[in-house]
């Protein structure tokens, strides 16, 4: 009954009410983004969500536009500028993410939406991530977030989505905040951003299967 009516509900209103009430924060970062990032303050990304349907992310940009002699963007960890490390660190680079939860692409809760270009690597297990909305937070989130290794990532998407409870969401959003207040799990060991999907499947020997 939850997670098929009533967290839809709660989901919309919860968004709202946070864009209304944070207005003059996201003020105050487009204001900074567009200074500190010489242009847009916006980062835009297709998504795989619900049954694997892709929808445009938003987020506020944490890295430059910097680029190599040939042309390709340079790694992660040397286009995230200071002020992107603060927004990530804070997590206030999620905020725009309200906009695709009022939108219905996303929920408060529920398995981090990943790039589209992982979909070919997932088992048939994990598939079943997306058989409900991506969340701006999650159980993934609250238990290590981008210092979990994929696999225990991904068990603890399904784990959520076999155990859906508003009980369950409660808890994943009172942790989510005293992750951000303490800024925990906001890099793995070995980069400023998560592993690549793809690249980690390439050194397990793992292929596409679709």
């Amino acid at each position: 009954m939850y997670a098929k009516y009533i967290k839809h509900f709660i989901d919309f209103f919860s968004a709202l009410s946070g864009i209304v009430i944070l207005s003059p924060l996201y003020l105050l970062l487009i204001l900074l983004g567009l200074i500190t990032m010489s242009g847009n303050p916006f980062f835009t990304q297709q998504r795989p969500g619900k049954n694997e349907k892709i929808f445009k992310l938003i987020k506020f940009r944490t890295m430059n536009n910097k680029k190599d002699k040939d042309g390709n963007f340079l790694p992660d960890d040397v286009r995230l500028t200071k002020y992107g490390k603060f927004l990530r660190s804070t997590s206030l680079d999620e905020l725009p993410e309200l906009f695709n939860i009022l939108k219905g692409d996303m929920s408060i809760v529920g398995p981090r939406p990943l790039l589209v270009k992982y979909l070919p690597y997932y088992t048939e297990k994990e598939r079943h991530r997306h058989d409900v909305l991506p969340g701006l937070t999650g159980y993934a989130q609250v238990n290590g977030r981008n210092t979990l290794s994929w696999e225990d990532k991904f068990a603890l998407d399904l784990e959520y989505v076999s155990n859906i409870s508003f009980w369950g969401d409660v808890k994943i959003i009172f942790k989510t905040i005293g992750k951000v207040f303490k800024r925990e799990g906001i890099s793995s060991e070995t980069c400023a951003t998560m592993e690549d999907f793809t690249d980690y499947c390439k050194s397990i020997g793992r292929k596409p299967i679709m």
